[in-house]
């Protein structure tokens, strides 16, 4: 069993101790090579700490040569989905990983990633229809598709992703609505469905105010 707890004189590196545990099992057992490594993913350990580290381990059993087990598809959703300053230490690892062994899905996160920046920053007119040239230049037939269907309607997808407005609040009244008309299912009349809706719209109001 490999122990994840730092031992002497390798805090710098501790926290990157799933990396390196996995790159050992994998068959990885050069110091000079994982230190690179740590060093890609922002490590500012030194390369004899990475030595230091890697001692006990020498003493075991071989590494297995294995492969790491594959994340769920939901997981990995997740990672390629959120911005990447909130993901773990150990996600942006894992993730790490999953790019690195699979080509079309270190392609298909980085259409993900600079779509996701478009969004962020509202820069619709500038950078989208560059973005949905590429994606449709793009081996990847679910990110072509996508960029196809921005491309039907462009002028009002360009106006959804520059513009500070949006349909969000509306929505989201639509959406209370629906949940309490299903949670009600004809057990009340009108009357009591327009009281609920208009708490829940106080509600809201009242956490805005309040942020």
């Amino acid at each position: 069993m490999i122990s994840n707890h730092p031992r002497r004189g390798c805090y710098g590196i501790a926290r990157y101790a799933p990396y390196l545990n996995q790159r050992w099992n994998e068959g990885c057992t050069d110091s000079g090579r994982l230190h690179r490594e740590l060093r890609e993913l922002g490590c500012l350990g030194s390369a004899h700490s990475v030595r230091r580290w890697l001692e006990p381990l020498r003493g075991t059993d071989p590494p297995m040569n294995g492969l790491p087990e594959a994340p769920a598809v939901s997981q990995a959703t997740m990672w390629f989905t959120r911005h990447l300053d909130g993901l773990t230490s150990e996600e942006s690892l894992r993730l790490k990983q999953l790019l690195d062994c699979c080509p079309e899905l270190a392609d298909t996160a980085a259409h993900v990633q600079e779509f996701a920046k478009i969004m962020d920053r509202l820069d619709g007119t500038r950078r989208l229809p560059g973005w949905i040239d590429r994606a449709e230049d793009a081996e990847l037939p679910m990110i072509r598709a996508f960029a196809g269907n921005l491309r039907n309607d462009l002028d009002a997808v360009i106006r959804g992703l520059t513009s500070p407005f949006n349909s969000g609040i509306v929505e989201g009244r639509v959406t209370d609505l629906k949940s309490i008309k299903r949670r009600m299912a004809g057990r009340a009349g009108f009357p009591l469905l327009r009281k609920r809706v208009l708490l829940v719209a106080a509600s809201h109001r009242a956490s805005r105010v309040t942020k």
